[in-house]
């Protein structure tokens, strides 16, 4: 399907390199673990402009999976994620763990960043036997080269063998290990705004970069680890990268309720999906946030036949069936855009977050079948109304945390 958005800025220009070293880069961090090689600053360009995302109508949210199991090269998920730009889904994700051999999904998603125009781009990183200040400076390098279409989705490692592969600690519960992921979360936020919008100042006759006064220490200290900052990357274009959740069992729950701007959750029918929402979005109330600023997408395995209706009687038309992997629905993809409009309509969730079981089978029928035909219908959009993954998905640009906190 052609994009009808407007074409994507010239690429940014490399970084200028400045006479002066920048004040705050000495010894920026105090962490109880040692630290891994520091990312490059992929762009120096100064941030996007801070103007708020003003109150839009409730949008249709798609996202995809491109998990290819057993791919060893970038280009095995590049004709996915150009399926996943070209039908204008809000993001992709791709899973990743220490248990599983296979690419680092971050690296993958940056080497796709500049082969994308529009889609958001969502790893999963872990934040167990990971360094919070490098987790949040490569996130923050993704959404520098994606130009604002980065996401986060955290994950954690619990397992005896994966603590073996980094000797410095021994296995954690889920609940202390999500708990942990909360903090790593808190600290990115507070490195990714140690930074202010306009600190990159470029001051060639004064031979200065940065101006240190609008630079800022993170100084948080978490239950396994500190970390001081600032960081060594600006602050990112979408201010914080979106961050998406699963929230299916009680502990990821209350992390996602807690810290996430996205909860996928699975679910098979329209009514657990409505049930649902309605109390993630009372907790994070209870949790001091602001309920709208929540996006609930249902999660599910799809597997499209090339037929219009379902395969199987009641299978597809009849809507997900639950399985010991989660909800999986299999069908035809006109029958998917039926349930995904009949949910979406009687406001039981934001969206759909889709697992293609055959990547590359489902996702063309599910872009150029089942998006098509919303986008027909009037009810998916039919061009992105922004640049950066929160404006797809209508969330505001966070403000600055350390701002916040002195004007108080």
């Amino acid at each position: 399907m052609p994009d009808s958005t407007p074409t994507p800025p010239a690429p940014q220009t490399p970084p200028a390199v400045s006479s002066t070293p920048p004040a705050p880069s000495t010894s920026p961090v105090v962490s109880s673990t040692a630290p891994a090689p520091t990312p490059p600053i992929a762009s120096s360009t100064p941030p996007a402009p801070t103007s708020p995302v003003p109150p839009t109508p409730r949008r249709l949210h798609l996202a995809a999976a491109i998990d290819v199991p057993g791919a060893t090269r970038v280009a095995d998920f590049l004709p996915l994620a150009r399926f996943a730009d070209e039908g204008l889904l809000d993001f992709l994700t791709l899973g990743d763990s220490f248990a599983a051999p296979g690419l680092d999904a971050l690296s993958v998603l940056a080497r796709l960043a500049p082969e994308t125009r529009r889609v958001g781009l969502v790893p999963t990183v872990t934040t167990t036997h990971t360094e919070p200040f490098h987790v949040q400076a490569q996130l923050a390098t993704l959404d520098w080269v994606s130009r604002g279409r980065a996401g986060w989705r955290p994950g954690v490692s619990t397992s005896e063998n994966e603590a073996r592969l980094f000797g410095r600690r021994a296995a954690v519960t889920a609940r202390e290990a999500w708990r942990e992921a909360g903090e790593v979360v808190e600290a990115a936020r507070l490195l990714w705004d140690s930074w202010e919008d306009d600190a990159e100042i470029r001051d060639i006759p004064s031979g200065r970069f940065v101006d240190r006064d609008k630079l800022h220490y993170a100084d948080y200290a978490g239950t396994t680890f500190s970390v001081r900052g600032p960081s060594i990357v600006p602050r990112p274009p979408q201010g914080h990268p979106v961050i998406v959740a699963d929230a299916d069992d009680p502990v990821r729950r209350d992390f996602a309720v807690r810290h996430a701007d996205v909860l996928l959750v699975e679910t098979s029918s329209r009514e657990q999906a409505a049930a649902f929402s309605a109390e993630v979005r009372a907790e994070a109330a209870r949790a001091g946030r602001e309920p709208a600023d929540l996006r609930v997408l249902a999660s599910l395995t799809v597997e499209l036949s090339g037929g219009e209706q379902a395969a199987e009687p009641g299978h597809g038309g009849g809507g997900p069936r639950p399985t010991a992997h989660g909800p999986h629905y299999r069908g035809g993809p006109v029958d998917l855009a039926e349930l995904i409009g009949d949910w979406y309509a009687a406001g039981a969730v934001d969206g759909f977050h889709l697992r293609p079981a055959e990547p590359g089978r489902d996702l063309e029928r599910l872009v150029n079948g089942t998006a098509a035909l919303l986008q027909h219908r009037g009810v998916f959009r039919a061009f992105h109304p922004g640049s950066t993954l929160r404006e797809h998905l209508g969330l505001a640009r966070p403000a600055n945390l350390h701002l916040t906190a002195s004007a108080t």
